[in-house]
């Protein structure tokens, strides 16, 4: 099946289409569909392998099974059965619904439809395979199926473990921002590698390790696994292979950039160059002890991107206003610079002392935040 093409389809954080779909755009597919939380293209085996390698705001790689509109228990069964399972699932595979999800249907009970669909595989394959029962011993072919207002899509799920775990963040704090919802953050300002970027409430480190994997070229996915790497009969090995070590040859670990992270609390600090070290970027970045009050630089045009306390987890509701005031006057004293805040906090701004110039909603998880963009003026053109 490897010369065949799919519909792969890349869920991601409410409001965070646009940076991916540039990104599956720059990896030179054409995207065909972009819904609320998912970005589609087609593409083929190789597509996956490099979608799963190399996507920086995406939370999976799925292929499109199929898709049908299914109001009653018997037409899902139905619908099911008549996708050509076989084509994707061999004789050993071991196969279930891994997740379904059901928004504005009348059919909304998960378990049923995970059970009822699983039941639907089992007979179109026994047919297939003139088999009555399924050892299912062999490679892992989880299933997702999402049903809105009544139209069911049925994916196979080729990353497994999310995308977010890139495998170099050991440690994290208590409320921290996923490494695909940084990655996507960093992509939605201007930010280039020779610009400087400031972290003053960095916490594990993730926007300024994302950055520093960024400037320095590092796929997202180089040093972890997919549930596909399993799946010989859709992906030869040498596909995965090559694709690893064309993401292997883009590295350059020598790029010249000016990251910076401070946090009020040691440990975090450590928490950070430890998780920075994981992802073999810890000499890019600049990580230190420091209150958000003393937050200055001397260069102009650099940015601060950060994720201060919210209230929710961290800290009481009480201390807020001191702490964006803080920031706002720190913000305040650098020359010419942007400074980028997500934070469910409505009051930022005020307290900031700023309003904001753009303003961007973003679910982080089930929290409704605020991408709020103070913007400065662009640094002049270089010359030739």
């Amino acid at each position: 099946m490897a010369n065949n093409t799919f519909t792969i389809n890349c869920p991601c954080h409410f409001g965070l289409e646009a940076p991916l779909k540039r990104e599956i755009f720059d990896l030179g597919y054409d995207v065909t569909e972009v819904t609320d939380g998912r970005v589609s293209f087609i593409g083929d085996a190789e597509a996956v392998c490099r979608a799963n390698i190399n996507l920086r705001c995406a939370e999976r790689v799925l292929i499109e099974i199929g898709r049908f509109h299914a109001t009653t228990f018997e037409e899902l069964f139905q619908g099911i059965k008549g996708l050509p399972w076989e084509q994707f699932i061999p004789k050993d595979g071991r196969f279930w619904v891994t997740k379904a999800t059901s928004v504005k249907s009348k059919l909304f009970s998960l378990t049923d439809i995970q059970s009822i669909a699983k039941k639907a595989m089992v007979e179109r394959m026994k047919s297939y395979y003139d088999i009555q029962w399924f050892a299912e011993d062999g490679a892992d072919y989880p299933v997702r199926i999402f049903i809105l207002k009544d139209d069911v899509i049925v994916t196979l799920d080729t990353t497994g473990t999310p995308l977010h775990k890139r495998g170099y963040r050991t440690y994290t704090s208590k409320a921290p921002l996923s490494e695909t919802m940084a990655a996507a953050l960093i992509q939605l300002t201007p930010w280039h590698p020779d610009r400087i970027l400031v972290d003053p409430f960095c916490g594990s480190g993730t926007f300024l390790i994302e950055a520093a994997m960024m400037a320095a070229h590092i796929a997202p996915g180089l040093n972890r696994e997919f549930t596909a790497m399993d799946w010989g009969n859709i992906i030869p090995g040498q596909i995965w292979k090559d694709c690893f070590d064309e993401a292997r040859d883009e590295v350059d670990t020598n790029v010249d950039c000016d990251l910076q992270g401070f946090d009020i609390d040691p440990d975090m600090v450590k928490i950070a160059r430890l998780n920075a070290k994981q992802a073999g970027v810890d000499h890019m970045i600049h990580f230190q002890v420091r209150d958000v009050g003393e937050l200055k630089h001397p260069k102009k045009y650099g940015f601060v991107l950060t994720n201060p306390p919210y209230g929710e987890r961290l800290e009481d509701k009480k201390d807020l206003p001191e702490i964006y005031g803080k920031l706002g006057r720190a913000y305040a004293g650098l020359d010419s610079w942007s400074m980028y805040v997500i934070t469910s906090y409505e009051d930022a701004p005020r307290d900031i002392g700023r309003k904001a110039d753009k303003n961007r909603k973003i679910y982080n998880g089930m929290i409704k935040t605020y991408f709020y963009q103070f913007l400065g003026p662009k640094p002049p053109k270089k010359k030739d």
